[in-house]
């Protein structure tokens, strides 16, 4: 028997910028949206020996949301992109277009696209790494879904077991 649990609240949001880059090398404008968290825990039981505690994931995602609200998203990992720093800004050539920003207004994530798949990977790989010390055997997959707008977004499953 499968059980899914989820957690999926109002504040596990954030506001930010970004630009989805494609394989041509074509991007989308610098835009922004209001994002959405949630998440899913799939169990094989629901017996009180195997309870998982909610409050480091609550907690996790609350400093995540936080972190990345109101700042411009950028993939470090983006085979168009060059990047120079001084200590002040970050100067990002992307598929051709140059933008300089203040450093404090960006953060760098390490994957290779600001998209929801690849946005629901990244927090999905963060939260495992908070799961793994709260779930026991019976927590056999992590799900994340990250939603740009309500009712479009995507999801990511990691197998826990």
């Amino acid at each position: 028997m499968k059980h899914r649990i989820r957690i999926a609240r109002e504040q596990y949001k954030f506001s930010c910028a970004h630009m989805t880059v494609f394989a041509d090398g074509t991007k989308e404008r610098l835009h922004g949206h209001n994002y959405t968290i949630a998440i899913a825990l799939e169990v094989d039981t629901v017996a009180l020996s195997a309870m998982v505690p909610f409050a480091p994931l609550k907690q996790a995602l609350a400093e995540l949301c936080a972190a990345w609200k109101e700042h411009v998203l950028i993939a470090a990992h983006n085979p168009h992109l060059a990047i120079v720093r001084d200590d002040a800004e970050l100067e990002l050539t992307l598929c051709g277009e140059r933008y300089v920003l203040p450093r404090g207004d960006v953060l760098l994530l390490p994957i290779d696209n600001i998209s929801v798949e690849a946005l629901a990977m990244h927090v999905a790989e963060i939260l495992r790494g908070k799961l793994a010390p709260i779930a026991g055997p019976h927590v056999k997959a992590l799900e994340v879904t990250v939603e740009e707008s309500p009712g479009q977004g995507a999801s990511c499953e990691l197998a826990l077991r």
